[in-house]
């Protein structure tokens, strides 16, 4: 383990601590930025393949929160912590997260070889297996529709294969319609890194809102 990952593992294992104690009800804002950050960055734009947070929609941000606190997606670190926060302190969260701009410096992977089929799948989608185009849910070049359907663009390649993964498997549910778990179960399984790496090396920013 590298010096940043036992770093970030004693600050998840101090939190969940505190969590399982029933201290996180009592903690400010602040605190509970600092507990987020250990993951996602101290301005919410990610570490490694943690996601980025800033930025993301301040209802979907709750529904996520709320989504690990019930089990409806599973995450061994995740559902500790938010299972201590009050209903207002999730949505001081969301609000916060959901306010910080995205930086230029974390806009996109620097993946410099998109693999076609990546790109056709997330831009055309393969009918024939009844997958629809991922951008008509998530938005031309993955930034996102609405609060329901959360920007891809930029987020860490990994956290897009492993979230594709948990719809396949049923360890994350809870989405409008089903959609993401009947489109995920139809996907194959190297689909998804082809797909992932595309959306990773996307800016989340148009060309004329970069810093």
């Amino acid at each position: 383990m590298t010096r940043t990952g036992a770093t970030i593992g004693l600050l998840l294992l101090a939190s969940v601590g505190a969590a399982q104690d029933g201290q996180a009800t009592t903690q400010s804002l602040d605190a509970l930025v600092q507990t987020c950050a250990a993951c996602h960055g101290p301005e919410g734009q990610g570490v490694g393949d943690f996601p980025r947070l800033a930025g993301l929609g301040e209802s979907y941000l709750v529904a996520q929160l709320e989504a690990f606190a019930n089990g409806k997606r599973e995450n061994a670190i995740m559902k500790p912590l938010v299972a201590g926060f009050s209903d207002s302190q999730r949505q001081a969260l969301a609000e916060h997260f959901s306010q910080l701009p995205v930086k230029a410096a974390q806009q996109g992977s620097g993946v410099a070889d998109i693999n076609e089929a990546g790109k056709k799948l997330a831009e055309l989608g393969r009918w024939e297996d009844d997958i629809p185009a991922c951008v008509q849910c998530h938005g031309p070049e993955g930034r996102g529709i609405g609060e329901d359907f959360p920007p891809l663009a930029g987020q860490p390649s990994r956290y897009i294969q492993d979230q594709l993964e948990a719809w396949r498997s049923g360890k994350r549910s809870g989405d409008p319609l089903g959609l993401m778990e009947q489109v995920a179960k139809s996907l194959k399984g190297d689909d998804l890194a082809p797909v992932a790496d595309y959306f990773a090396s996307l800016s989340p920013k148009k060309e004329a809102d970069h810093e």
